[in-house]
């Protein structure tokens, strides 16, 4: 598959403010840990304040922020992340997510923010890629296929393959 080559002025144009400052994380070559956080609407990426909100757990607005951001369907997220759309209704009530369903958001915003750079800032193209099958991971879907921390790290290293042209 060979990755879209994009217009970085376009693309900014055209972004959420939180997918310009991922991509901005990225070309300017100072990506924080933990950059792929901006998809929530943070701002901070060090490994400890990362690490705090996990433990505390996002709010339901930045959940919101991160549906928004990547255009993904309510039910799919809620799938992928592995939480009820019942439970996701409480959450909503309560303002806050638990910690363990945090982790499950950030992995998700880590691969989303990852298949954000194969395709040079484009979140369109990274959502299209990320939802349809895919030849080196059996037919699987991207997104479907990091629901695990294993699937998630075996998405992150066929992207890291295309990124660097070894064929998959």
């Amino acid at each position: 598959m060979a990755k879209p080559r994009a217009n970085p002025a376009a693309v900014a144009e055209r972004q959420p403010a939180d997918i310009s400052e991922l991509w901005a994380q990225v070309r300017s070559g100072h990506r924080g840990g933990h950059y792929y956080l901006a998809l929530f609407g943070l701002r901070r990426y060090d490994p400890i304040h990362a690490m705090d909100q996990v433990q505390r757990g996002f709010t339901y607005t930045a959940f919101e922020r991160f549906q928004r951001n990547t255009e993904l369907p309510y039910r799919l997220l809620a799938k992928i992340v592995e939480i009820p759309e019942r439970t996701l209704a409480r959450r909503k009530s309560a303002g806050r997510f638990e910690p363990d369903e945090s982790d499950r958001l950030a992995r998700t915003s880590r691969v989303f923010a990852r298949a954000i750079e194969l395709f040079e800032g484009n979140a369109e193209g990274a959502r299209e890629w990320l939802t349809s099958p895919v030849l080196a991971l059996g037919g699987r879907r991207p997104l479907e296929f990091a629901s695990t921390d294993v699937g998630a790290i075996e998405v992150e290293n066929l992207i890291g393959r295309l990124e660097h042209g070894i064929p998959s």
